[in-house]
Order: structure tokens, then C-alpha cells, then sequence
């Protein structure tokens, strides 16, 4: 019943368009430690993390979510205090939790002014998909230079369509691009600005899939790769590779078994030679079956990466390692 609830909690929250997973999450650990009975410190821990795995088990790509209950149950266990009993410290732990994800929701805004920096006058900029804080910049850009921007379609999801429509709307010349033209239109771009799911503890970014090969790609072209990330989606885990990732399973990119090839009584495919033109099946392969059989999300390694524009600053890729190690040193 409690994995229930903290779960249905999340869902409700990320019901609200201004917060990102990872702010969510928090969120919801805080509604968590209001409805906890636990009579101690070690009770309310266990609970925590108790909550925070049923979150990760029950969504199919937990990387941001993960950022934000690792971030909080850090704070949780390191949070200073002097508070006479228990009781009075859970009341300023929730109190707390709430202030930050409060707080946290003025971080685009910086970012978007530290980015801004970089953005001359009659940019060309690429981006990919739908992030709120690439978003923010862009419109921030638009009130004092002239940008144009060119927007990926981002399948499976087509999100990229969702960020050119809002682009439009503000007055931003904005042209969407297919995922498979990026090398086509990138001698156009000045650089590419890209949002984050996570950034992991190498400096590499976790993003919507395609963004790892636009990163080859402009840097192939020795255009700049900028990822802009909320440090609260800063994130302890060290993938290698695509296949590291926990939203990665054995049924992506798998084989599909053809099922409209006839077979002889002994279960053996007959030699094409000996099919009818006649006999030959009609295949039929849906949209919905390519996003069913392709990932979310890839990972972008630290080389590829300029730098990254974050509320505690930019930093180069190695940067965000030596951050990480700080702020989980207590």
C-alpha cells in the first residue's frame, strides 16, 4: 500500500508542467515523510529508501527520479540540526524539502542567464526534443537577440514538435528537422543547445535518444555541444556505455521473428524458390512497433560535450565530477 501511494503521489505531481522528474520525486518522498509514522532517524532512512526503489521499480526509465531521491535522502541523512525531538526535526526535514523544490524552480532562470552569454546576435542554434530549461533560454534569447532555431523531430516521441510549436508561438523562425538530417543541416548551426535528463558523475549526459549522435555530429563538424542541466539532476552513476543504462532491456533492438512466412509440415521454412508469388505474406510494421522496439532515452559521452550550464555554474564535463564529489563528501 505504501509503494501505492508514494508512486500515485509522483504520477499526481508530475501532473503539474513546471516540474521535472527529479523535482517530483522529492516531492513525493516529502508527502511520504508527512503521512511516516517512524519514531527515529534510522526508522524514516529505511522508509526513504524503502520508497525510493518502489519509484525506481515501477517506472520504466528511472534515471531523473533517481537523481532526485538520491540528492534528497543525502540531504536527509546530512541535514545539521538541533531540534529538541525528533518530532520537531521530521517537521523541519518536510519543511525543508518543500522550500528546496520551491527554490529549485528558479534554476532554469539562471541557467538561462548564464547561457545567454553565449548566444550572439543572428544565432543559428540546434536543438533536440522538449526541455524546459533549453526552452526558458531560448525565449530569454529572443527578448534581446535575434536567434533562429532548428528543432529535431525527436521519435519516438516527437517531442521535438511540441518545442518548435511553443518556438513559433513566441515569434522564434524556428524549422523542425529529421532525426535522420541532422548531418544535413548542421554546416548551418552555430551550436547545438541540448537539455538533460541526467548528467552522470563522467561528465556524460543522459538525454533523449538521438542526442548522443547529434553530439557526434557537431563535433565532427567542430560545432559546440552545450548541455544545460538543473544540479538537482546531477547523478551518481557511471554508465560505460548505451547498454548501462537501467532503462536499457533485452527486448530493445531485439530480432523480430517473422510471422507471415509459410511453413512445410515439419515446421521448416520452404526454399523461396518454391513460393507462389501468390503465397508471398503482407508485413506490415507500424510506428508503434519501431517505438516499442527502440530505447528512450541514450547516453553521450563527456568528450563530446563543451560544457554544461548549470545553477551552480558552467563547467567542463570533468567539472560536474569533481561537483558530485563534493556534494556527496557531506
Amino acid at each position: 500500500m505504501a509503494d501505492l501511494q508514494i508512486y500515485e503521489s509522483y504520477q499526481r505531481l508530475l501532473q503539474n508542467e513546471d516540474l521535472s522528474t527529479p523535482l517530483a520525486a522529492i516531492l513525493a518522498l516529502t508527502e511520504m515523510m508527512e503521512r511516516s509514522t517512524a519514531g527515529t532517524m534510522f526508522e524514516l532512512l529505511n522508509e526513504l529508501k524503502g520508497s525510493a526503489e518502489a519509484l525506481s521499480r515501477q517506472s520504466p526509465n528511472p534515471i531523473g527520479l533517481n537523481a532526485g531521491c538520491e540528492l534528497f535522502i543525502e540531504f536527509i541523512t546530512l541535514f545539521p540540526h538541533d531540534a529538541a525531538s525528533f518530532s520537531e526535526l521530521k517537521t523541519e526535514l518536510i519543511r525543508q524539502g518543500q522550500q528546496y523544490a520551491k527554490q529549485a524552480l528558479t534554476y532554469r532562470a539562471k541557467i538561462a542567464e548564464l547561457a545567454f552569454d553565449f548566444i550572439k546576435d543572428d544565432s543559428v542554434i540546434l536543438t533536440h526534443s522538449y526541455s524546459r530549461v533549453v526552452l526558458q533560454t531560448l525565449l530569454m534569447a529572443h527578448k534581446r537577440k535575434r536567434i533562429s532555431v532548428f528543432v529535431t523531430e525527436a521519435r519516438p516521441r516527437g517531442m521535438g514538435i511540441k518545442t518548435a510549436e511553443m518556438l513559433t508561438a513566441a515569434g522564434i523562425p524556428c524549422s523542425v528537422v529529421l532525426d535522420s538530417a541532422v548531418a544535413y543541416v548542421i554546416e548551418k548551426v552555430d551550436f547545438v543547445l541540448m537539455g538533460s535528463e541526467a548528467v552522470v558523475e563522467s561528465g556524460g549526459l543522459v538525454n533523449a535518444v538521438g542526442s548522443n549522435q547529434i553530439a557526434i555530429i557537431a563535433k565532427a563538424a567542430n560545432k559546440p555541444f552545450y548541455a544545460l542541466a538543473e544540479s538537482y539532476k546531477f547523478h551518481r552513476m557511471f554508465p560505460l556505455s548505451q547498454y548501462d543504462l537501467p532503462s536499457h532491456n533485452s527486448r530493445l533492438l531485439s530480432f523480430q521473428t517473422p510471422s507471415g512466412n509459410p511453413r512445410t509440415p515439419s515446421g521448416r521454412r520452404p526454399s523461396e524458390s518454391s513460393l507462389a508469388p501468390n503465397h508471398t505474406a503482407s508485413i506490415k510494421i507500424t510506428q508503434e512497433d519501431i517505438a516499442r522496439n527502440n530505447p528512450d532515452i541514450d547516453y553521450t559521452r563527456p568528450d563530446l560535450i563543451s560544457l554544461v550550464f548549470s545553477d551552480v555554474g558552467s563547467l567542463t564535463p570533468e567539472g560536474v565530477s569533481q561537483y558530485l564529489v563534493g556534494m556527496f563528501a557531506g
